[in-house]
């Protein structure tokens, strides 16, 4: 049985944030491993610049600011996002000169092995190879502003499997005093702008969230699907419909709401009314909402879902429980935190997660959208210091 593991936590926004970095590094010694993505999003720089302008101004400044650079492979994209693409990883380079090392990882690329790997396999490899640099750091910051969604969600999930093994201690979350920070620059406009085109017949999965899919001795457990629903991701939901939604699924859409768009939720029902509603059956009274910017109010909704349809299905057998994330990255996030707290930590447990994704191999947008981007900065700090015994730091 999964107990709720951030019913209490630190979540900053805007005008908060550089405060929040000053109180965190305060009095302490502290060295810095900055994960960012080397992709075409330009948040990726204008969250960068303020988390380096912040700790510059610092009077208990970092000993070290390494730069972990993660570059993508496998995706095309027209000449503009190429040059954007590599005018970003420059200036992150450049930024990090004066702070720390520059240590670089690729996800995505096949080597010349005779080993077929496939492009689970390879999301497994990269982000198992990225983990392994965080030994030896106070503080680990995950800038998901220029990552696709599968890497940043594995990346955060495999980073808080490694900082938090055992879920059922009451100080889980302390993490041996490792911060764990995850920065967003969110603008769910640019998000619903960002064009997925031409998914992979080949789905992807999350590591370690594929058995409610792969083992055929729960096959007939129930199978409740939620598919957290984002902009032109229509492509995407029906190659996962396809693959790997049983006709009887039980479907429970998830949509943004509050939003900043009040009719936005309104508008994703009627993009997804053929699929969801014609198609697979969903009940309209099987609707769930999500805040849009608040990523562990997104966490409780879907765990506190998750775990009652666990409770339901725990006397038939058990069930089989499959998130599908197509939202803009606050909600992503928040699914990610609700899927890890739900995975099973034992074969006596009576349900199974999995996290299919049909991930695209073409992105497009123009770069006048890119360039109006005014991101807010949010901060989740998952683990480290404010976790130690009790934590009091619940912010909306």
């Amino acid at each position: 049985m999964s107990s709720m593991l951030w019913q209490r936590y630190v979540f900053r926004k805007r005008n908060e944030v550089p405060e929040f970095w000053d109180e965190l590094f305060r009095n302490r010694s502290s060295r810095v491993l900055y994960i960012a993505g080397g992709g075409f999003d330009v948040r990726v720089t204008k969250v960068t610049e303020q988390f380096l302008s912040t700790v510059k101004a610092m009077p208990d400044r970092p000993e070290t600011c390494d730069l972990l650079l993660v570059s993508i492979q496998g995706y095309e994209l027209s000449e503009e996002l190429k040059k954007q693409t590599q005018a970003n990883q420059d200036g992150l380079r450049a930024m990090f000169a004066d702070y720390g090392k520059v240590i670089e990882e690729n996800i995505g690329v096949i080597e010349d092995t005779e080993e077929d790997l496939s492009a689970t396999n390879l999301l497994a490899k990269g982000t198992k190879a990225v983990v392994s640099h965080i030994d030896g750091y106070t503080d680990i910051v995950l800038d998901v502003s220029s990552l696709p969604r599968v890497v940043y969600l594995s990346l955060m999930i495999r980073i808080l499997g490694r900082l938090v093994p055992e879920r059922d201690k009451d100080d889980a979350l302390y993490a041996k005093g490792v911060n764990f920070q995850v920065l967003v620059g969110e603008d769910p406009k640019l998000d619903g702008l960002i064009m997925s085109e031409d998914p992979s017949n080949e789905l992807v999965t999350i590591p370690g969230f594929s058995g409610a899919l792969k083992l055929d001795s729960v096959k007939e457990w129930p199978f409740v699907w939620f598919p957290v629903l984002g902009e032109n991701r229509i492509g995407q939901l029906e190659r996962v419909i396809t693959h790997e939604v049983p006709p009887d699924a039980e479907v429970c859409p998830v949509l943004p709401h509050p939003s900043k768009n009040p009719r936005r939720a309104d508008k994703l029902l009627l993009e997804y009314r053929d699929q969801l509603f014609a198609r697979m059956g969903a009940p309209t009274s099987n609707v769930m909402y999500a805040h849009e910017a608040h990523p562990f109010e997104a966490y409780r909704q879907l765990f506190n879902a998750m775990e009652r349809y666990r409770k339901s299905f725990e006397l038939l057998g058990g069930c089989r429980l499959v998130v599908t994330p197509l939202s803009s990255k606050l909600m992503t996030l928040g699914v990610g935190l609700a899927c890890f707290n739900m995975r099973p930590t034992s074969n006596e447990e009576r349900h199974l997660l999995a996290i299919p994704y049909a991930e695209p191999r073409r992105y497009r947008v123009e770069g006048t959208q890119l360039h109006a981007s005014k991101p807010e900065i949010a901060v989740l700090l998952l683990t480290g210091l404010a976790y130690q015994k009790i934590c009091n730091t619940t912010r909306d």
